[in-house]
């Protein structure tokens, strides 16, 4: 399967949703009666005044997931192959954008992460621009922008404002005032969110928005043992790519070494932001897969043995597949 998506070829779409299918076909069996879509953070449902939370079926919530990851893969898979970060055009990037969005039965459904992952390619777009842009101030701005929409979503998002720096670190020379444009924009829709909370006599409580933000760090999370054995296939993978990209870093172009960069930071930032919630919830690491699907793409397009590497994509397909059938 792997030697199929690595040329870029549009047919390659239909291939996308047989994957899409199969990485969800087991949870269909299991699937709960009723399954909770949260839109928005609780500080900000005055936004939506309508009850949301349970208007979709649990088959319409997981098929309407599966609907907008198809759809991210495709905006990824553009994305990537656009800034051309590994080399050649392919389609292995929204493979592997698929089939980590399997990996856990919570990211199979509608939740904030899910649709803060558009956000999140949007950004990237914009952050791989900076590189040739000349004034990135108005980049910035949308930027700050972005996570402030992100953070009204989702509140853990806010700290995708680092990746901002993080982008302007690698890809700019220092300008103060496009640090302070990435600020502005994020005030900018928070400005209007006091007003709204000042128009509906809530501005006392204002300020509690981030007070998740405070929250200590935990030193354990309680996760089904058995999710440990999904990763190990995707630990492995992980491994593997960053020995392979060890062995090409310094022959690749700078505006592709620094884009792996910033991918790696994102990567980090999304998995270590999860304590902000006050319960823990696997659908979280939703916001790790668009790096991590970059990682995995690269390992796949220049693994050379080919045994190997589709032997090794199958065993993380099965996984998942098997682990949607048994609830253990």
């Amino acid at each position: 399967m792997i030697s199929i998506f690595r040329s870029f070829n549009p047919l390659n779409a239909l291939w996308l949703v047989l994957v899409l299918f199969l990485s969800r076909l087991g949870y269909l069996f299991h699937v709960p009666d009723k399954l909770q879509f949260i839109f928005v953070e609780p500080f900000a449902r005055l936004l939506v005044p309508v009850s949301y939370e349970y208007a979709f079926s649990p088959a319409l919530n997981v098929l309407l997931a599966a609907v907008l990851v198809f759809i991210q893969a495709l905006l990824f898979n553009y994305l990537i192959n656009f800034h051309n970060l590994l080399g050649k055009p392919t389609f292995l990037p929204a493979l592997m954008y698929i089939t980590l969005s399997g990996l856990f039965t919570p990211f199979l459904m509608l939740s904030g992460p899910l649709i803060c992952n558009f956000l999140l390619i949007w950004m990237l777009f914009k952050a791989f621009s900076l590189y040739k842009g000349d004034d990135a101030k108005s980049t910035v701005y949308d930027m700050g922008m972005i996570v402030a929409l992100g953070s009204l979503i989702y509140l853990p998002f806010i700290y995708m404002f680092l990746a901002i720096w993080i982008a302007l670190i690698l890809f700019k020379p220092f300008n103060w005032r496009e640090w302070v444009a990435g600020i502005l924009g994020y005030s900018t829709v928070f400005f209007f969110l006091a007003v709204f909370y000042y128009l509906n006599d809530r501005i006392a409580y204002f300020s509690n928005i981030w007070l998740p933000l405070g929250t200590k760090f935990p030193d354990h999370i309680s996760i089904n043992s058995y999710n440990y054995l999904l990763l190990i296939p995707v630990i492995l993978i992980l491994v593997l790519c960053f020995f392979k990209l060890q062995q090409n870093f310094f022959k690749s172009y700078v505006q592709t070494r620094k884009s792996f960069q910033l991918l790696f930071f994102i990567f980090l930032i999304a998995a270590f932001s999860f304590y902000v919630n006050a319960a823990f919830h696997l659908d979280h690491f939703l916001l790790c897969i668009a790096p991590a699907a970059v990682f995995f793409a690269y390992f796949f397009l220049y693994a050379t043995r080919k045994w190997f590497y589709e032997g090794l994509f199958l065993l993380l397909l099965i996984s998942i597949i098997c682990f949607q059938f048994n609830k253990f």
